[in-house]
């Protein structure tokens, strides 16, 4: 009996001890750092990057951690039958999510760039993680919403983080070399390391030698020198036998060339496919923002350079150019991003780097009105935080301990004989290393952040109500949208891309409705065909429009505002 009762306590301490809150052992453990959470329900690791079942799990585990906040859905299937994942975060008790302004994310269209994920997933995580704590956050979630789809491309994320170096497209078959064969000759790992590296091979009289100083390093031999060994370039031999190396792997279309504004062909731009939205992933996307015409603006990750870029994508492209107005909303966005993330330049992408058509921003903006980015991430000044130091071989060895660096080593090719694989790994060079991949996921997922906040914020203020004759009264009320961005960009106008600003009143007859130009001098603007629903074509940002009704009966009104891009917002006369 004395044991039962003894195994009896022992119970009960063991279940006092497993059901202390998790919260008062993190007190316990950890202290709080500025602008982080200190006790995340979901626990991520952010110096590493994520496999698809990887992004799938995280996805799954924040939906679940934040029911009242995120929904988690499948948009569309990819070509090998991976799910698209998307996350719809807003504060569902302020509202539906889909009437508020949105912000949408997205990453890793091009394989090699796989980043684009982590600082998507980054910011997902940040806001759900700082909403119960931050009042910020807290505030931006109830006036807004973000939609974040961490990778556009999963089929070639699994092969770059399992299989080999995929190319920049998904993984649809594609003749690139124009042979009438798909994928036949891509690169081969000759070492099994999952590693596409240099080849070299030992030639007296070659054109390389080592460096003195780090033999890790190739370099070229000065005039009159003896080099010893020549470069054979990547991994690879000839599959097919048409006497080139490695010219037709795994895919080989652009996704971003792929999308139906300012597009052309593949022999005008290279990686286009057949038509735009051939695939099924773009597709996806395409479907989603449709049916989403809330969204107001856009980021999409993209590597490498350390940019912020804006449209237009190619010179004088027609809708996706810029108004002044809009192209002084970006710039004053853009020049905020670049305090925000050090080392990043915000550049246009046809004059300050290259011509793009059928570009994913040309796209956002020329199609949908959105005002949209895409930064590159990661440059070399990061390493040092020294535009001239971005020596890569240095920085392996002081910061990465040289765990970037695959030896040099002995394998026999086919062709060549003796050869020696070697150079960096697939995990750097476009890639930020481990111990810097959250430091930049933050301060990008700030820049989104700041963009959704300049999202249009519309409110209705000082409802009026003055007594007429004859059982009537005159209401009357301002509209203001305190944020930066209007409810139409220049673009949406020309094309009426989204139907005008609708402002209701509510509460008796309406006889007449107009728009005051001049409260001073009561100079008025009516709008004669149904007062009861003003229509305002755009609301600027900072914009205050002033609206006045003549109502027959009632004597308490209510004023409200739906905007496509702008949201809702409704008053009450006192």
């Amino acid at each position: 009996m004395k044991k039962i009762k003894k195994h009896i306590i022992h119970i009960m301490i063991l279940h006092l001890i497993l059901s202390t809150p998790v919260y008062s052992q993190a007190q316990e453990l950890f202290f709080k750092a500025a602008g982080t959470p200190v006790n995340p329900k979901v626990q991520v690791s952010w110096n590493k990057y994520y496999t698809p079942s990887g992004v799938e799990d995280f996805c799954k585990k924040l939906a679940s951690a934040y029911p009242g906040l995120v929904t988690l859905e499948s948009i569309g299937k990819s070509y090998q039958g991976r799910d698209i994942y998307t996350l719809t975060i807003s504060d569902k008790s302020s509202g539906k999510p889909d009437h508020k302004p949105a912000f949408w994310i997205d990453g890793n269209i091009h394989s090699v760039e796989l980043q684009g994920t982590e600082m998507a997933m980054y910011t997902a995580w940040y806001l759900c993680e700082m909403y119960a704590d931050n009042v910020f956050i807290k505030q931006l979630l109830a006036d807004k919403t973000f939609y974040i789809t961490p990778t556009i491309n999963p089929d070639s994320r699994e092969y770059f983080t399992s299989t080999g170096m995929p190319p920049r497209s998904g993984l649809m078959p594609y003749d690139t070399d124009r042979d009438g064969l798909f994928d036949e000759d891509g690169h081969d790992d000759l070492n099994g390391d999952g590693n596409i590296s240099q080849m070299r091979r030992k030639k007296t009289g070659g054109d390389y030698r080592e460096d003195i100083k780090d033999p890790r390093r190739m370099v070229r031999v000065e005039p009159g020198e003896t080099g010893e060994y020549e470069i054979l370039g990547t991994e690879g031999f000839d599959n097919d036998g048409d006497g080139l190396i490695d010219e037709d792997g795994p895919g080989g279309y652009d996704g971003n060339r792929d999308w139906g504004f300012n597009w052309e062909p593949n022999y005008v731009q290279n990686g286009a496919h057949k038509y735009p939205f051939s695939q099924p992933e773009n597709q996806a996307v395409r479907d989603f923002i449709v049916n989403h015409r809330n969204i107001t603006g856009a980021q999409s990750f993209h590597n490498y350079g350390g940019l912020i870029l804006k449209g237009p994508s190619i010179e004088g492209g027609g809708a996706e150019v810029y108004s002044r107005e809009d192209e002084e909303i970006m710039n004053t966005i853009g020049k905020t991003g670049e305090k925000m993330i050090p080392g990043y330049k915000l550049i246009t992408i046809w004059k300050d780097m290259y011509t793009v058509y059928g570009g994913e921003l040309d796209w956002w903006h020329g199609a949908m009105g959105c005002y949209v980015w895409s930064n590159e991430l990661w440059n070399s000044y990061l390493m040092f935080y020294d535009e001239s130091n971005t020596d890569s071989y240095q920085f392996d060895k002081l910061l990465l301990f040289e765990d970037s660096f695959i030896s040099w080593q002995k394998v026999n090719h086919p062709v060549y004989g003796e050869v020696e694989i070697g150079g960096f790994s697939k995990n750097v060079g476009r890639l930020h290393p481990g111990f810097l991949l959250e430091s930049d996921a933050h301060r990008n997922a700030a820049f989104c952040i700041y963009n959704a906040y300049q999202s249009p914020k519309l409110e209705i203020q000082d409802i009026k109500v003055r007594k007429l004759s004859g059982n009537l009264n005159e209401v009357t009320a301002t509209l203001h949208n305190s944020r930066m961005l209007p409810t139409h960009s220049a673009t949406n106008l020309k094309y009426k891309i989204d139907p005008p600003d609708y402002i209701f009143l509510e509460g008796g007859t309406v006889i007449a409705g107009m728009i005051v130009e001049d409260v001073e001098r009561n100079i008025c603007v009516e709008q004669k065909k149904n007062p009861h629903r003003m229509e305002i074509q755009n609301i600027k940002g900072y914009q205050k429009i002033n609206l006045k009704w003549i109502v027959k009966g009632g004597n308490k009104y209510t004023v409200s505002v739906e905007s496509v891009k702008g949201g809702r917002a409704t008053a009450v006369s006192k």
